[in-house]
């Protein structure tokens, strides 16, 4: 019996009964992320559920590398018509800055 665990939605890839695109859990097991790792990242997601967004990755690798490519290119298109105001890195460095030297 084969179960399903991932959707075409949005004209992206999608977990089944999650909003977590398949993209996110694709980008952290390219990066050395264990699937116990991934799901402790989300978790709405089952430890299946991400072994089973990885295995339709294995599987449809090609469509989904196609997939991957789109949002990009669809991040860094939204990104150029709508940029960061300038001083907000600053603002994001100080605070985090600010919040480490509380914890220490």
């Amino acid at each position: 019996m084969s179960k399903e665990f991932v959707e075409r939605r949005d004209g992206s890839f999608y977990l089944i009964g999650s909003r977590v695109p398949l993209s996110v859990v694709v980008h952290d097991f390219r990066n050395g992320e264990t699937p116990e790792a991934i799901q402790s990242n989300f978790p709405t997601l089952s430890l299946e559920q991400v072994y089973g967004a990885i295995t339709f990755y294995l599987g449809n690798r090609e469509d989904v590398e196609r997939d991957l490519a789109e949002r990009q290119r669809v991040e860094e298109a939204f990104l150029q018509t709508h940029p960061a105001p300038a001083d907000l890195k600053q603002k994001l460095d100080r605070a985090r800055e600010e919040l480490l030297s509380r914890q220490s």
